[in-house]
Order: C-alpha cells, then structure tokens, then sequence
C-alpha cells in the first residue's frame, strides 16, 4: 500500500456533490505523485477551527467552496492580489514552517483565488482561444507584491493598471454574492471581448453594493446594480454573461428567453452550475442561437491552478496536467 506523505482536500457544506476529487487525483496520476491523496470532508463555518486544528503536517492544500471562501480570511494570509483585494479565497497552501498569525497552535496559510482567473480561462477556451495558462499563471505568481496591484489578465493585460475603457464590450453577471465578486473580477481582466461596461442583477441589489462599485472603479470599468427582474433584458445586450445563481434560481429567467420576451441573445454565457447539465438558462440560450458553457469548464481550470499552487508552483505542471483533468472530468459528468 502506498503511504501518503501528502493530503489535500475540498472543503465546503454541503460537498457530496463535488468533483474537485475526481479532477485533482487525476493531476497527481498525470504527474506521477503516488504519494499524494485528495478528498472531501463536509465542513461548515463552526467547524473550520476544528478541522484546522486536526490536521498533520501531511497536508499540503485545501480548497473551499460555500461558505468558507470569506472565513477562511482570519486563518490566512491572501498570496494573490484577488484573494488580497476581494478577500475570497478558494485556495490554501499550507506552510508548516511557520504559524498562522491569528492561533499559534495552527501552522501558516497562504490563501489564493483561483476562480477569478478560472472564469477567464473558461471564456477563453469557449471561444476558441488557447487557454493561456502560462500567462495566467505569470501574472498571478507576479501579483503577490506590496501594493496590491491586480494579476495580469490572458493576454497580459493589467486589470488595475488599465485606462478606463467604459465604451467596450457589456458583462451582465448573475447574483451578488462571492462568485459573482470573482466574475466581476474576471470581467475587468478579459481582452477577448474587451469588457468595459459591467451590469450586476440581483434578488437584492444593495448587498455588497459598494464592493462592487470599488472594484470596477479600480479597473476602470463601469458599473450598475439592476434588480433580478431586469435581467433578461440586460442579458438580451450582453457580450459576456455568467450566471453564478443556484441551480434552477435562473430558472424564470431561462423561461423569459426561451418565451422570446426579449431579443435573442448575442453574447458568451458561462454559468457556474453543473449540475444539472445543461442548466435551464444554458439550454435556452442555445436554442436561441448564442454560445452557453457550463461551470465544468471554470471548475476544470480554477483546479488546473490549484494543482500548480499546491504542488509548489511549478509552471511545467500546468502543460501536463490540463488535459488528463478534462478527460476525467468528461468521464465523471
């Protein structure tokens, strides 16, 4: 029996659901890591400390779904500028050499968010583009400086650092919680479309309001907040979409696409739900003649960089890994 040496898992509640086991333990066969496991344990914000404090230097990384992606924040130190700036974090590294600043009894971890950049990279995959990981991975490992500044987009691009650019393309994002942060966030690094004008549609519009606002502000982009209500209408104008509601939430909004009570889609959705496959709100998109992709296709490369992270960053990893990840995902869905 081969002895582990190092663990990794998903965390989250609930989490029976989830494939992220499926896609890491292929990266680690991929890469000849026999010595490495990763699994899923239901855990819930009470039971973060508990669970923390159980672990054993043979823990390498973990990741975080709902509702850790924010408590995590007091055990860790953000190592990207997305989980600095949006303080969300999807992503641990553990680093035992060294203690958490907030318990001495737990060992440091360095936090990231992969789902920002996750969200590019599927975009860019759905249009043909070759998925820059390289230059994703660049640009994030570059991000962790002083002064915050955002990681460089798939092409290169400085999401901070760009003029304001309030006359390109439209992104309508879906909900306003700590995804659809992220997708904002990935809306301000793409170059393919070049988003400059961002709408929010939400059940309720003033949560998180002003991070919203602050982060395209810092990006250059523009931005309104709209009632749910209005977003078949806002989406029938879109470039880019993602929806980042619940499973079957987006459900009327799909019947009023799929009824033709509002101009035909013309734009890329990506919506996060991948189960069901496809999602009520992809499938009237595509009958309507635009492109849908489904969030196997962020969940496939956000765990792409988590292995690069976990691993210890080495950028040869993301070239081997890719594609035994996206057949085992194929295979599991």
């Amino acid at each position: 029996m081969t002895v582990v040496n190092h663990r990794c898992a998903v965390l989250g509640r609930p989490i029976a659901h989830s494939l992220s086991p499926v896609l890491h333990n292929a990266a680690y066969r991929a890469l000849g890591l026999e010595d490495w496991s990763y699994g899923r344990h239901e855990v819930g914000e009470g039971d973060l400390h508990g669970f923390l404090a159980g672990l054993d230097p043979s823990w390498s990384g973990l990741s975080l779904t709902m509702p850790l992606k924010r408590t995590i924040q007091s055990y860790g130190t953000p190592d990207d500028s997305w989980a600095r700036r949006l303080s969300v974090a999807n992503t641990v590294v553990f680093d035992w050499d060294a203690v958490c600043p907030a318990d001495a009894g737990l060992p440091a971890m360095r936090l990231y968010n992969t789902d920002v950049p996750g969200i590019v990279l599927a975009f860019e995959h759905a249009i043909g583009a070759d998925a820059n990981l390289d230059a994703i991975a660049g640009g994030t490992a570059r991000a962790a400086d002083p002064e915050g500044a955002a990681p460089r987009g798939a092409r290169g691009a400085d999401a901070a650092d760009a003029a304001p650019d309030r006359d390109g393309g439209v992104a309508v994002v879906l909900g306003n919680g700590n995804t659809a942060m992220s997708a904002v966030a990935a809306c301000t690094m793409m170059t393919a479309p070049r988003v400059g004008r961002i709408v929010v549609a939400a059940r309720h519009p003033e949560r998180n309001a002003d991070a919203f606002h602050a982060l395209a502000e810092a990006a250059g982009r523009s931005l309104r907040i709209v009632a749910l209500d209005r977003a078949p209408a806002e989406l029938a104008h879109a470039d880019v979409a993602v929806s980042t509601m619940p499973a079957h939430a987006a459900d009327p909004i799909a019947a009023a696409i799929a009824g033709g009570e509002t101009p035909a889609p013309r734009g890329t959705l990506l919506d996060v739900v991948y189960d069901p496959r496809p999602t009520a709100l992809m499938s009237a998109w595509a009958e309507r003649g635009a492109r849908a992709v489904g969030g196997q296709e962020m969940l496939l490369y956000q765990a792409v960089l988590q292995v690069w992270r976990m691993t210890g960053g080495d950028a040869a990893v993301l070239g081997i890994v890719e594609k035994p990840m996206r057949q085992a995902l194929e295979e599991a869905l």
